[in-house]
């Protein structure tokens, strides 16, 4: 396992190259067929407003609208009409905009509901969604969905989701019912047009596509037909609505919130409590453009950080939960996905460790000018905390010009101004990050991206600069992606994310989808290959990783992956892994062996693992992650799963595990609890994250949160506890 032939990109290219043309020469896919016009439907203008109770057929206010209907499956059959017939009601009556779903099942028994919260993956249940553009830009859009319990589903998409622009976390004002019957099942949506954006003008044209999702015969269709590459966030490819009259919009809504909470142990001496009073407020300046204010920001209602264990010499990445800051957060994002992030907004109110910092006011304006023009602006200011975190005020500024084909060129500024408190004089307590974007499509299947920035921090002169140049095909039978990205010794956006500093990277991806017409049950064999290299200035390998690999899924929703890791890791200078045994400089050649099985996630019961075989830091590592669901209908959920590293070092032996298990039960789709319960035997730290929630709309309600961190190491703090007691309500002050 030790031992392997060394890289470099030249060689790997010309592998890559090999890789391709022996997998080119399999024979396997049935040529698909789909209409080449976009299909087009009408809206309605309503006599009443319909009952929203998920009764479609015999609510009076539905009768004379003309549904939408013939959906084409990208899977399990590519380009052949949906097995069961789907119509779609769309109407606007007063302030909302109406959606009827009449998903007809000649199976009513067959339909499966796996869940019923909000937010929860629709993809293992019998599901339908709609992606709105109300601006027809062709790039974003929003996305409501539900399943037969009556789930709320809601996302927002920026750049048809591509590098981190599909946000599950935006949550509208709207609200769904759904139903099954003898005929199947129904539904019906209210969204009020505060929720989405739109241009102007009395009768418009908006980008629309539906999915819905069968799935026991783990089926997939759109009504606007895209092929298998593809799916709801390709709003380029979507259908349209004609006819809809929106109103002129006046929209200003005041979100207070009162929250109480005690705390003892830890480090403190007996127990704490304080209250606390904050509120938001947006206005809408347009139905395009809109203005978000804070005061007081509180997050305490968000789901605590998954806990990681940090076993090389890289930062580790916590993804934003923030509801605040993750609103529109597509347009602000300007880098390498958890690589190099020009904008990370943890950096703002979340000191280290996770510990939250209190902000005392923001600001926040974004959307659209004009056709075509996003804008951006965020000023954030949170408080001093002695010995945590020094006072800091945050201003981001972002703009993008939309151009035909998915592309796009922008700009972005990100700064940061301290009061001096970090020990550095007043006047050299800042930060500023300066970057530009693009992105060019070329035909259907096409895409060049690239960005290029500077740092300015005093102190630092030189190498301040960072670039990366990426061009991605993807089309029906394959996936291409080629990169490359330099990051300056001295490039330092304080603002932002780097998983390290003082590199170029060269990297390529390659994928060939095949469906075979009938070979034991398979719907799809994905063979592919991928490279990623890392060196210094000097010249000197970092990393470097070369993986081949087979990915077999099958139409019933299992899958089996299994490949070859050739890794290089490349150690300058000397660290601890773990408490106790150190990693030498030196340059480590390996090779390991990967495996990944899942079983159908929609069945009560499923499983999968990943497991990790080979060499390591010139030993041998043993890497093993298998989880557990288990759930009892759609109202309880359950999921277990574990970490598992196992090492043979020249420094030593050890192993490390995380544990995780994550319950929830559902009395309705708005009235739940959850838990998260965390084990780090590394630092013998046992966390609890409880949480019971009764929702009114768009993530707005009643709260209350406990949180324990136990730390049962030797001379550890006591038990640390936290209740938290929290009520936000939306007030729509025009209503």
């Amino acid at each position: 396992m030790r031992h392997f032939i060394a890289c470099n990109p030249a060689a790997c290219w010309r592998w890559l190259a090999v890789f391709g043309i022996v997998v080119s020469s399999v024979s396997n896919v049935h040529a698909v067929s789909l209409p080449s016009e976009r299909p087009v439907m009408q809206a309605f203008d309503l006599q009443t407003a319909p009952d929203i109770d998920g009764d479609v057929l015999d609510d009076p206010a539905w009768q004379g609208v003309v549904p939408a209907s013939g959906f084409w499956q990208v899977q399990p059959n590519e380009g052949a009409a949906a097995t069961q017939r789907t119509e779609v009601f769309i109407g606007f009556q007063g302030d909302a905009l109406y959606i009827g779903l009449v998903a007809y099942d000649d199976n009513p028994d067959g339909i499966i509901v796996t869940d019923s919260r909000r937010d929860s993956g629709l993809d293992e249940t019998d599901s339908f969604r709609v992606i709105i553009d109300g601006l027809l830009d062709k790039q974003n859009g929003y996305i409501f969905g539900t399943n037969p319990a009556g789930l709320e589903y809601d996302a927002q998409v920026v750049k048809e989701g591509v590098s981190g622009g599909f946000n599950l976390n935006w949550d509208a004002s709207w609200s769904v019912q759904a139903r099954i019957t003898d005929i199947g099942w129904s539904a019906e949506m209210k969204i009020p047009f505060k929720s989405l954006r739109y241009g102007t003008g009395d009768r418009q044209v908006w980008g629309i596509n539906f999915q819905r999702n069968i799935r026991r015969n783990n089926e997939v269709a759109y009504w606007a037909p895209l092929s298998r590459q593809r799916n709801l966030s390709r709003v380029s490819e979507a259908g349209t609505v004609e006819g809809i009259i929106p109103p002129a919009q006046r929209n200003l809504k005041f979100t207070p919130y009162v929250l109480a909470r005690a705390r003892r142990g830890g480090e403190l001496v007996g127990t704490e409590s304080d209250q606390e009073f904050g509120f938001d407020i947006k206005y809408s300046i347009t139905p395009s453009l809109t203005l978000d204010a804070t005061y007081n920001t509180d997050f305490a209602q968000v789901e605590a950080d998954v806990q990681q264990i940090n076993l090389d010499r890289f930062n580790l990445f916590f993804p934003e939960k923030r509801p605040f800051f993750l609103e529109n957060a597509g347009q602000f994002q300007v880098g390498n996905n958890r690589e190099a992030e020009l904008f990370f907004s943890r950096r703002i109110g979340i000191g280290s460790g996770g510990i939250p910092i209190p902000i005392d006011a923001g600001v926040r304006v974004s959307g659209k000018m004009g056709g075509n023009t996003n804008v951006g602006f965020l000023y954030m200011a949170p408080e001093a905390v002695a010995d945590i975190a020094p006072g800091n005020q945050f201003t981001v500024a972002r703009v993008n010009q939309e151009l035909p084909n998915r592309s796009s060129i922008g700009a972005i500024f990100v700064g940061r101004n301290g009061d001096g408190s970090s020990g550095l004089a007043g006047s050299d307590d800042w930060n500023r990050t300066y970057g530009i974007d693009g992105r060019l499509g070329i035909g259907e299947n096409t895409l060049l991206q690239a960005w290029a920035a500077l740092t300015d921090t005093p102190g630092l002169e030189g190498n301040e600069h960072a670039y990366s140049l990426q061009a991605d095909h993807n089309s029906m039978k394959w996936r291409y992606r080629l990169a490359y990205t330099e990051v300056g010794e001295n490039f330092n956006p304080e603002v932002g994310f780097l998983s390290r500093k003082g590199y170029r990277k060269y990297s390529g991806f390659g994928m060939r989808r095949i469906r075979p017409d009938d070979l034991l049950g398979l719907l799809e064999i994905r063979p592919m290959a991928s490279y990623r290299g890392f060196w210094d200035f000097d010249g000197f390998q970092e990393t470097g990783f070369l993986r081949t690999n087979i990915q077999l899924e099958w139409k019933n929703g299992y899958q089996f992956h299994t490949g070859i890791n050739i890794t290089r890791d490349g150690i300058k200078e000397p660290f601890d892994i773990v408490d106790g045994i150190t990693v030498q400089p030196g340059t480590y050649d390996h090779s390991e062996w990967m495996i990944f099985f899942m079983t159908n996630r929609s069945a009560p019961l499923s499983f999968n693992m990943r497991a990790t075989i080979g060499g390591k830091f010139g030993g041998d590592r043993i890497s093993i992650s298998p989880e557990i669901n288990y759930r009892i209908g759609e109202k309880f959920t359950s999921s277990l799963s574990v970490s598992y590293n196992d090492f043979d070092l020249p420094g030593g032996k050890f192993s490390v595990m995380l544990s995780r298990l994550r319950l929830s039960y559902s009395f309705t789709p708005k009235i739940l609890v959850q838990a998260l319960l965390q084990y780090n035997d590394d630092s013998d730290v046992f966390g609890t994250n409880l949480r019971f929630s009764w929702l009114r709309s768009a993530n707005t309600g009643f709260y209350l949160v406990y949180n324990e961190i136990d730390e049962r190491s030797n001379g550890s703090l006591p038990k640390g506890r936290e209740l938290i007691i929290k009520y936000n309500y939306i007030f729509d002050v025009f209503k």
